[in-house]
C-alpha cells in the first residue's frame, strides 16, 4: 500500500477511535477517559498534517525545490509535536479542576469495554503505520506510528487505574491518571519536535554515513583516500557529498568512471541517499588541510 493510502487509513482510523472514546467519557463522566479523547482529537489533527505532507513529499523536484519536498515531513512531525504538548496542557487543566472537584463514575464497566475495543483499534493503527513507515522509510508515518503507540500505552494505563478506582473507590485515581497521562503526553509531544528540529537542522545521517565510509574503504586501491565526508538527512532521503584524491596520472574518463561505479554501487545498497563525489589530486588535498 502506498504512503498515501497509508496515511489516509490514519486519518480515518483515528476519527473512528476519536468516537469511541468520546462515548467511553459520556457512558463514565471519567476526566482521564476525556483526556484520552481529547488526545485523539490531536490525533486525528496531526494525521491529517501528515496526510498532506506525505502527498506532498511525494511530488518530484522542480526549480525552485531542486532537492525535492521530502523535508516537508520534518515540519509535519515538529507541528504535530506541537499539538501533542498543547493536548498534554489541556489534560493537566482538566485534571487540575477535577482534583478540586472530584465527581463519581458513572457506569464504568461499560466504559472501560468501550475504551479497550478503541484501544486495539489504535495498536492495530500502530502495527499498520509501522510497517508502512519502514518499507517506505517516511519519518512522517513513523511518527505518526509511534504518536498512537503512545497512546495505547497510556490508555491501558487509564483503563488499568480506573478499574481499580471501582473496586476500591478510590475517586481520586481518576484525575491523578489524567495528570499522569498529561505528563506523558508533553514528553511525547516535545520528543516529537527534537527528533522533527533535527531533521531541520540538517543533523548528519549516521547509519547512512557509516556504510558510505564501509563501501568505500572496500574500494580504497583505486583511489588515493576520502576526506570531508558529510550527510544530512531530508525526510526519507539523504543527500552526502565526500572528496576522493586520486591518482593525478588518472584522466578526466577514468576518474569520472570511478565515480560513477561507486556511485551506482552506493544506490544498490542504500536506494535513498543521493551522493556527490568530488574528485581531485593529491595536491589539493595536501593545499586543503
Amino acid at each position: 500500500m502506498s504512503k498515501n493510502q497509508s496515511a489516509m487509513t490514519a486519518v480515518i482510523g483515528g476519527f473512528v477511535v476519536f468516537c469511541l472514546k468520546l462515548a467511553a467519557f459520556f457512558i463514565s463522566g471519567s476526566v482521564a477517559l476525556l483526556s484520552d479523547a481529547l488526545e485523539s482529537i490531536v490525533n486525528i489533527v496531526a494525521s491529517f498534517i501528515m496526510f498532506i505532507s506525505v502527498r506532498i513529499s511525494g511530488a518530484p523536484a522542480d526549480t525552485d525545490h531542486p532537492y525535492g519536498h521530502e523535508k516537508v515531513e520534518n515540519i509535519s512531525a515538529f507541528v504535530e509535536g506541537a499539538l501533542v504538548i498543547v493536548a498534554g496542557l489541556l489534560i493537566a487543566y482538566t485534571a487540575i479542576g477535577r482534583l478540586f472537584n472530584p465527581v463519581e463514575l458513572g457506569s464504568i464497566d461499560l466504559a472501560l469495554g468501550v475504551s479497550l475495543l478503541a484501544t486495539a483499534t489504535n495498536a492495530g493503527l500502530f502495527l499498520y503505520l509501522i510497517r508502512s513507515a519502514r518499507a517506505h522509510g517516511s519519518m512522517a508515518l513513523e511518527g505518526d506510528a509511534k504518536h498512537l503507540l503512545s497512546d495505547v500505552l497510556s490508555s491501558v494505563g487509564v483503563v488499568l487505574g480506573l478499574f481499580i478506582a471501582k473496586l476500591t473507590g478510590w475517586t481520586i485515581l481518576d484525575p491523578l491518571l489524567a495528570l499522569t497521562m498529561a505528563i506523558l503526553v508533553f514528553k511525547m509531544g516535545t520528543e516529537l519536535i527534537h527528533k522533527a528540529g533535527n531533521g531541520l537542522l540538517d543533523q548528519a545521517a549516521d547509519d547512512e554515513q557509516k556504510k558510505i565510509e564501509d563501501l568505500l574503504d572496500a574500494h580504497h586501491p583505486q583511489f588515493i583516500d576520502y576526506h570531508n565526508v558529510k550527510t544530512r538527512r531530508s525526510g526519507n532521503k539523504v543527500f552526502a557529498e565526500l572528496h576522493l584524491t586520486v591518482d593525478p596520472n588518472l584522466t578526466v574518463q577514468k576518474a569520472h568512471d570511478l565515480t560513477k561505479h561507486l556511485e551506482e554501487e552506493l544506490h544498490q545498497k542504500l536506494p535513498d541517499v543521493s551522493m556527490t563525489i568530488h574528485v581531485e589530486p593529491p595536491k589539493a588535498h595536501s593545499d586543503a588541510d
